[in-house]
């Protein structure tokens, strides 16, 4: 991604977190958080590539801050459960045209869409520089570390949205935390996780052929 492009991505974060600070009321506030969370690691996959930062004493350091904050990227997409809040279905069945409904819509599918694919973008970028330091760019290798990444990252989600434990507060407060992670590791988790895998590589493989394609053209 060139520096154009980087810059045209951190003003639009600024300015849809501004907009959102104003215009997302309760029970929608989450959203100012949630997307400021969802856009931190991609700004960390800015700093990170095959030759960046040179020495590994930063390098690696710093792919384990992405990792820890990537998840909150595709979490969003668990947001729009909150839509549900709205009570969309009229008594007829039908979904309703109330303009309320969709802008708060319009809102999570933003910051969703925005955090997510970009996240991916990220994935893929972070994946890369990885394989390039450990095994040459091999594409197997490569393939690995891409669902190793996955499959911790649906970890993170079950961690973030079934118990509540934001990525900031790993860092303010980590021995409350150890019981819960501990417990945590039931059947329902374990389908979660296989699931949310399933879907990130799906988008994941969705997006690789998207760029391969404009690289072939």
């Amino acid at each position: 991604m060139n520096r154009r492009a980087r810059w045209e991505i951190r003003v639009f974060f600024v300015a849809w977190l501004i907009f959102l600070f104003f215009r997302a009321k309760d029970p929608f506030s989450f959203l100012v958080l949630n997307t400021f969370l969802g856009a931190i690691p991609i700004e960390l996959s800015f700093h990170i590539g095959r030759q960046r930062p040179k020495s590994g004493w930063l390098f690696w350091p710093l792919v384990l801050l992405w990792l820890l904050f990537y998840p909150n990227a595709p979490y969003l997409l668990t947001d729009l459960f909150h839509l549900s809040l709205l009570q969309p279905y009229a008594l007829s069945g039908l979904l309703r045209v109330t303009p309320h409904l969709w802008i708060y819509f319009t809102y999570m599918i933003v910051s969703a869409i925005s955090c997510t694919f970009l996240g991916f973008w990220s994935l893929n970028h972070v994946s890369d520089a990885i394989t390039q330091r450990l095994a040459k760019g091999n594409r197997w290798a490569r393939l690995l570390i891409v669902c190793v990444l996955t499959f911790l990252t649906a970890v993170g989600l079950y961690i973030g949205r079934f118990l509540r434990i934001h990525t900031v507060y790993l860092f303010l407060n980590p021995e409350q935390f150890i019981r819960p992670l501990l417990d945590m590791w039931n059947p329902n988790m374990w389908i979660f996780v296989i699931l949310m895998t399933f879907i990130q590589l799906f988008c994941y493989w969705i997006l690789y052929l998207i760029m391969n394609a404009q690289h072939e053209d």
